[in-house]
């Protein structure tokens, strides 16, 4: 069957077509980033509106693209959570008008599982079981996969994301927003070992994550260097915080995603979600993994970061099993996988 999906969990609006072979015809995204960077982050209300002013035409770019018309599509998809509640009642509300409209399924696929299954879109030889490790601006967390629809939490950050802390210390250092991209930028001329940072490791053998105290030793750093005033030469100092502070995120999301490997016998591992698009991080994990002698797995970029194809993937099959909405179909800010 072929898939309409529509992604508005957070600030990009998404809209994707996935063939019944699971071949993806389009997918679109338009990007917020040019009006959130104003305001150092994801302003929520500015979101949703901005959400209603693109959906309609970006599911018609999708459609366009698939050189389809709605009349070809057999069901739409839609994330119903997690997210900003204010966003996913947009693209909520409009699958819900195309499904009654054109009187075929409707079916709400959690955020996360989206994130979590997307290597699938480009590595037919994923197979279950794997360690999925999703890292976003709002979520870090280690997953068993067991099965289509069938996954044990294993471990996830009891603070701020990894993404999120990439963005708070991109804004420590005057980087701008997002910071993921700029933070990757600066610490390729930097020294990962330059400035000490600590890693959370947590209590022994723990696969939960920590951040918080790592954003307050990145502005210890700064306090010590006596600030990013104008009268200081900052572009070292900035280069070498960058790479350390990078570093430091990638030996602990590393280590726990090894552990959990090791823990569970599996040997397939998968790395997805906004962070995954970090060259360093991909670089570091399929070495490591290798060296292990595990399978890797990635998304290309265009499917790391918040899109519709991933949310089709899931949707096609949840409704091959039997696992479809009706109109009553609600979203949820802290949807559980």
């Amino acid at each position: 069957m072929t898939i309409l999906a529509v992604e508005t969990s957070c600030d990009d609006t998404c809209a994707a077509v996935l063939s019944d072979e699971s071949r993806v015809l389009s997918s679109i995204v338009s990007s917020q980033v040019a009006l959130h960077e104003l305001y150092g982050g994801i302003v929520p209300e500015l979101a949703s509106r901005r959400h209603c002013e693109n959906i309609r035409w970006v599911v018609e770019e999708a459609l366009t693209e698939a050189d389809l018309g709605l009349e070809d599509i057999d069901a739409v998809c839609v994330t119903r959570g997690p997210g900003l509640v204010g966003s996913l009642l947009v693209g909520v509300a409009y699958a819900k008008s195309l499904a009654y409209a054109r009187k075929i399924p409707l079916i709400g696929v959690n955020h996360v599982e989206g994130h979590l299954l997307s290597p699938m879109l480009t590595n037919p030889n994923l197979d279950f079981p794997f360690i999925g490790l999703v890292v976003s601006g709002g979520h870090t967390s280690l997953y068993l996969a067991k099965a289509w629809h069938d996954y044990e939490l294993l471990g996830r950050t009891i603070d701020d994301a990894a993404g999120e802390a990439f963005d708070k210390v991109a804004r420590m250092l005057e980087l701008g927003f997002p910071g993921g991209p700029v933070i990757e930028k600066r610490a390729r001329s930097g020294n990962p070992e330059a400035v000490k940072l600590p890693r959370a490791w947590l209590a022994k053998d723990s696969l939960d994550f920590s951040f918080s105290g790592l954003k307050t030793a990145v502005r210890t750093a700064i306090e010590r260097q006596g600030g990013l005033s104008s009268d200081n030469d900052n572009a070292t100092f900035v280069n070498d915080l960058a790479a350390s502070f990078q570093e430091a995120v990638t030996a602990v999301l590393l280590r726990k995603t090894l552990l959990a490997a090791e823990r569970h016998q599996v040997e397939n591992v998968a790395f997805a979600g906004g962070v995954s698009c970090n060259g360093y991080l991909r670089q570091r994990m399929s070495n490591a993994a290798q060296a292990q002698g595990l399978n890797f797995f990635l998304a290309p970029p265009q499917f790391c970061t918040d899109n519709g194809a991933m949310i089709a993937l899931v949707g096609q099959r949840r409704l091959a099993a039997g696992l479809y909405d009706d109109l009553s179909l609600n979203p949820s800010s802290r949807l559980p996988l």
